[in-house]
């Protein structure tokens, strides 16, 4: 289990303070086709992703609702459960009497038609119960202690939903199988997705191809019609991935250590490499979680790994090739379109900003966090 904490201490919920004692774990699904925690969890811890239109639920909302966790993607697309509530906190999930009773998580559905991904958040939701279930004491197999939403309904303590049963059915399962997962993990079984019975899809045209990159032709070890056989090939080659016919890295996930390193020279923060080099500044807490740094101090010299760019990243410098990010000059005037669709060669580098183009070109100043080195 992929266990994160981001509290909700913005929601209403939160801020009402009523503790319950755990005697049950109800399970949600959302009902809505979006796999993203970021939908959902936020603000952006930089794993999550941003939300670009801010309706996650850590906010005052326009509805009374609010669950303990959450299982989905991350923004790298791999599974992971978010806490939102302290599991003994009075949550707003069943809209009725077991919110009393029951803690409770939801998890965020897709199409449903994706058995891949059912599986994975399937196998989070069933280790997150035995996690809960461990924690309070909680017999997986007794009566109304894991119920699904749908159930608490049947029993006159919850709202009339149907969630998870029409999502679980599709695939062969029901609460009852759920319920016996979570006992066979906590005996000590593993607990394995059931394969499928339908056939692997095929494709009609094109490869997946298995290589160490995709610039790197001779590194190929095999090309399928078949994901399930290409990913099959990878997992038994360390450091091959799987590439759609596009040249895209579809599997395994993008890991963490893909990156470049930096020098840090002075005048830098973390804000400022991350706006240069991921293209936000609020994505400074990833290359803290990259790097274990526990401060947001830095100092030059410093050597750090920057997640998802070129191996050979290094600050700008006299002489480099960039093209202007900047909406405004250093003097604060607005940098035309025309700038933007252009090249230009860093003349001079001072401790916040660029000169580009002296003595040819546009010859101005501009932000250094507004240039980017191509």
């Amino acid at each position: 289990m992929n266990l994160n904490k981001l509290i909700f201490t913005e929601n209403a919920c939160y801020k009402a303070g009523r503790k319950i004692k755990v005697k049950g774990i109800m399970v949600h699904s959302t009902g809505a086709n979006n796999t993203y925690l970021k939908r959902y969890v936020g603000p952006d811890d930089g794993t999550l992703g941003k939300n670009q239109y801010n309706n996650h639920w850590n906010q005052p909302m326009d509805r009374a609702v609010c669950v303990h966790g959450f299982i989905g993607k991350l923004q790298n697309g791999s599974i992971a459960t978010y806490q939102t509530l302290p599991w003994d906190h009075r949550g707003w999930h069943a809209g009725g009497a077991a919110n009393n009773t029951h803690t409770s998580f939801e998890i965020c559905e897709d199409g449903l038609n994706d058995r891949s991904y059912f599986e994975k958040v399937y196998k989070e939701a069933i280790e997150l119960c035995a996690y809960l279930c461990k924690l309070y004491a909680l017999n997986p197999l007794a009566d109304g202690v894991i119920i699904g939403h749908y159930e608490g309904h049947q029993r006159g303590i919850a709202s009339n939903h149907g969630d998870p049963r029409h999502w679980f059915s599709k695939f062969g399962k029901s609460m009852d199988t759920f319920r016996q997962d979570v006992q066979k993990l906590m005996s000590g079984s593993s607990v394995t997705p059931t394969p499928s019975d339908d056939p692997p899809a095929k494709l009609e045209a094109g490869y997946y191809r298995v290589r160490k990159s995709w610039q790197d032709k001779k590194s190929q070890i095999g090309a399928y019609k078949v994901l399930a056989n290409a990913k099959r090939k990878a997992d038994e080659n360390s450091g091959y991935f799987v590439f759609d016919d596009e040249g895209t890295a579809i599997y395994p996930e993008k890991s963490a250590a893909e990156y470049g390193t930096y020098t840090v020279v002075s005048g830098d923060s973390l804000w400022r490499i991350a706006a240069r080099l991921l293209g936000d500044g609020r994505r400074y807490p990833e290359i803290k979680k990259l790097n274990g740094l526990t401060s947001d101090v830095i100092h030059a010299g410093q050597k750090f790994k920057i997640p998802g760019v070129a191996p050979d990243v290094t600050a700008i410098k006299v002489g480099d090739t960039v093209r202007v990010t900047a909406s405004n000059y250093a003097t604060g005037q607005t940098v035309p379109n025309w700038v933007k669709e252009r090249t230009h060669k860093v003349s001079q580098v001072e401790k916040d900003k660029v000169l580009l183009g002296w003595p040819d070109g546009i010859a101005s100043w501009l932000p250094i966090d507004g240039v980017k080195k191509i």
